[in-house]
């Protein structure tokens, strides 16, 4: 017998990796888990960027997505089975080998001198002559922490290590490791039988060629594969049929209902009567067709009510136009009547006091008395015709009605809203919605907001601004209405002649003069003031001080 060291390691040993052989439970573990964490996040990531891709149809990632998830659980299943069958194929092997070392332990326990150990030898050989599935083995005695070799038979070279050997005669348990030898993959068992004595204790090696179970893997692997495809061929083909009529029938009524809803059609509804997705749906944009159908409904009846509303505001804007503009006419025609009965009446009164001087001297030739008579008639005629001009000229009587200052400039302003764009003017109302009511006509009001704002558009001929605001003074009873132009303003010898009537700065033909004339009458009429303020270059400011209507009411 040859007696080795516990620490020697022989130079034919062929080393396995100790970690997976002390551990290889758990190595298969971690390793599993690694491979599937890595897996999981390239299939992640792959899948995150398919599904991003814009490009790719909801069928395509469909199919991408359960292609990869069948993948992924058949990859995970097979790994299982494939573990699990290379579990029971070795558990059978190390069975039968345990078998073996149990009949060599009991021969060597039987026939332990030196004849029993060579007629042990040959007997291992003979086995191992006999059984072509054993590679080697070894019998070991294990005395006071030491490995001494007995006896053994072998087909491949190999020798155990003596601190494995240590460590199974240590604990008693058999162990069991996949090795590589050079005639291919065996399985290893160590088998630990009591000895002789309570220090002692027999060690069987036995290894035996695992050819039969690695084909066998090799062929589950191949039946795997090949099922695995064929199940996801099936699976695709069952998709691509499912897809049209669980996908693609009802996306294409749903689309065409929402064609012909944006067309115009707001009656069409998705046909889709289902307990499924798409009919929650259908159920959905049916709800929302019904209620943007009866909002376009009520939006038809409004858009149609404030058609009307437009026409009679447009109809009462008319016709407040045309009577403002009567009434400018009437007035102008009023002051021009005026200073034409000035003007002519004081001559024809002189006339026809003259020739009735002359009528009371008698001792007249006849036909020169007649002639006076006939002044005296004429000038009497004209001056009638000259009344009855200026009755035929005056102005109605005004018609006083309560009216906010907002109220007033909101029907006033639209006026002149064509002439405002067409001069590049801009309006910056500045009212307070909580100024006094004042008691006015309404007609004759506005008559003299025009008339300012037509002088400060007219100031105006390169565009600029007017600026309208009013506030009240409650001490004096009264509203002030500024209404400011940003134009070239009126030379200081001219302001005092603003408000005679007739007179205009202006050289064009046309009648002019008469706008500040007539705004100051109406004020007046109103028994109110206006004021004139004009910087040369910086424009010009009217200010109406009007009376409060609880002023005039008391």
């Amino acid at each position: 017998m040859r007696k080795k060291g516990m620490g020697e390691n022989s130079s034919l040993f062929l080393y396995p990796i100790m970690d997976k052989l002390v551990a290889l439970s758990k190595v298969i573990v971690v390793y599993f888990i690694s491979f599937c964490y890595k897996l999981s996040t390239m299939l992640k990531n792959l899948l995150v960027k398919m599904l991003d891709h814009n490009n790719l149809t909801v069928r395509v990632k469909l199919v991408a997505l359960t292609v990869a998830g069948l993948a992924v659980t058949m990859a995970i299943w097979g790994v299982i089975q494939l573990t699990a069958l290379d579990g029971i194929l070795v558990d059978q092997q190390v069975k039968r080998l345990e078998g073996v070392a149990e009949t060599v332990s009991t021969f060597y326990q039987h026939f332990p001198t030196k004849r029993g150990i060579a007629t042990l030898d040959a007997a291992l050989k003979d086995h191992i002559q006999t059984d072509v599935r054993l590679a080697r083995i070894d019998i070991f005695d294990i005395r006071r922490k030491n490995v001494n070799y007995v006896a053994g038979a072998s087909r491949v070279q190999f020798e155990w290590p003596d601190n494995m050997v240590a460590e199974v005669s240590a604990k008693g348990k058999s162990r069991y490791v996949k090795l590589e030898t050079e005639a291919g993959p065996s399985l290893g068992l160590l088998y630990p039988v009591s000895g002789e004595t309570r220090d002692s204790r027999i060690i069987v090696g036995i290894i035996a060629f695992s050819r039969a179970n690695t084909e066998i893997m090799s062929r589950a692997q191949q039946l795997l594969l090949f099922s695995s495809a064929g199940l996801l061929l099936v699976i695709l083909l069952l998709l691509g049929i499912s897809y049209g009529w669980m996908i693609g029938r009802p996306l294409k009524l749903i689309i065409g209902t929402i064609d012909d809803f944006q067309k115009g059609r707001y009656v069409e509804r998705i046909p889709i009567v289902r307990q499924d997705e798409w009919g929650q749906l259908a159920d959905h944009f049916n709800r929302m067709a019904d209620e943007i159908q009866n909002v376009m409904a009520r939006n038809l009846d409004l858009t149609g009510h404030l058609a009307d509303r437009v026409r009679e505001e447009t109809l009462n804007v008319v016709h407040l136009q045309k009577q403002v503009d009567d009434l400018k006419q009437l007035t102008a025609l009023g002051h021009l009547t005026a200073n034409l009965a000035h003007d002519l009446g004081t001559p024809l009164h002189s006339i026809a006091g003259l020739a009735k001087l002359m009528l009371e001297r008698e001792g007249w030739p006849p036909d020169v008395a007649h002639k006076l008579n006939l002044i005296v008639e004429q000038t009497q005629r004209l001056d009638n015709v000259i009344q009855n001009v200026r009755k035929a000229t005056r102005l109605p009587e005004p018609h006083f009605e309560l009216m906010t200052v907002h109220k007033i400039f909101s029907e006033t302003l639209p006026l002149v809203e064509p002439l405002i764009q067409k001069n590049h003017v801009t309006i910056d109302v500045q009212l307070d919605q909580s100024t006094a009511s004042l008691y006015v006509d309404r007609y004759r009001i506005q008559t003299a907001l025009l008339n300012i704002i037509q002088n400060s558009i007219d100031a105006m001929p390169d565009g600029g601004k007017i600026t309208i605001c009013a506030e009240d003074n409650r001490a004096a009873k009264t509203s002030k209405i500024l209404i400011a132009d940003n134009g070239k303003g009126i030379e200081a010898d001219l302001l005092k002649k603003v408000c005679e009537p007739f007179f205009s700065s202006h050289q064009d033909e046309g009648m002019r003069g008469l706008g500040l004339a007539i705004v100051r009458d109406i004020v007046k009429a109103h028994g109110g003031q206006m004021e004139i303020q004009s910087t040369p270059g910086s424009g010009t400011s009217v200010i109406l001080y009007l009376r409060m209507a609880d002023d005039i009411l008391d």
